[in-house]
């Protein structure tokens, strides 16, 4: 029987790190995560064309700090940084003191999985041949120097009847090994005749830390 693992969640605090920082007592900690969960909803729905791939969130006991990852600072910014004084202040609304927001450029969209798959979500909202956009996208990745992509798609594909699974595996996708980068995204595509689900997982090399400490080790 197999055992399905969210590769994020099985690389926290390894590789990848923690997407909401702080500490809180018993009293407070619930109110925080779903603040926390507030936050990342409104960036989301606010700034869909922004290509939001990742939001962390720091806290001190004065102030909060945003840190969003995003293929497009442009969208976020606005003209003269009007966009991003607008979202401190709604964010402020929100948390109840003081935020501080940070943009993170992403040089290649192509490899984040959360905007790959939330690329061919968009697509498949649009219409566009479930195969032709798992193809292309997959092509996209590749060529932007990924060494491994799968794409997973189930719903009501072309509009069909009965929901079905499609999926498209490129190079090798190395999911049972802490040492490889595997980054993991999830989107919905909201369609006439149902809703699709959109995973997608990318292979982008290997952890130079926990390659070093192995092979150090090897040494010893």
């Amino acid at each position: 029987m197999g055992q399905k693992v969210n590769p994020l969640g099985f690389r926290i605090g390894i590789r990848e790190p923690w997407r909401s920082r702080w500490t809180a007592s018993k009293k407070d900690f619930a109110g925080f995560l779903q603040q926390d969960q507030r936050i990342r909803v409104f960036i989301k729905r606010e700034f869909k064309q922004a290509a939001v791939a990742r939001i962390d969130i720091e806290r001190t006991r004065e102030a909060t700090t945003v840190i969003i990852h995003t293929a497009r600072p442009g969208v976020l910014i606005g003209r003269k940084g009007v966009r991003a004084e607008q979202l401190r202040d709604d964010l402020t609304r929100i948390v109840g003191n003081n935020v501080t927001v940070h943009t993170v450029e992403l040089g290649r969209p192509e490899l984040s999985a959360q905007l790959v798959a939330e690329s061919v979500a968009e697509q498949l909202e649009k219409r566009v041949s479930f195969r032709r956009a798992l193809k292309k996208t997959a092509q996209l990745t590749m060529q932007a120097g990924a060494l491994g992509v799968k794409i997973h798609i189930a719903g009501r594909l072309g509009g069909a009847e009965m929901s079905r699974r499609e999926a498209i595996i490129q190079g090798s996708i190395k999911l049972a090994t802490l040492d490889a980068d595997i980054d993991y995204g999830f989107a919905q595509a909201f369609t006439s005749y149902g809703t699709i689900g959109c995973k997608c997982w990318i292979f982008r090399g290997w952890h130079e830390v926990l390659t070093k400490e192995k092979n150090h080790a090897a040494d010893a």
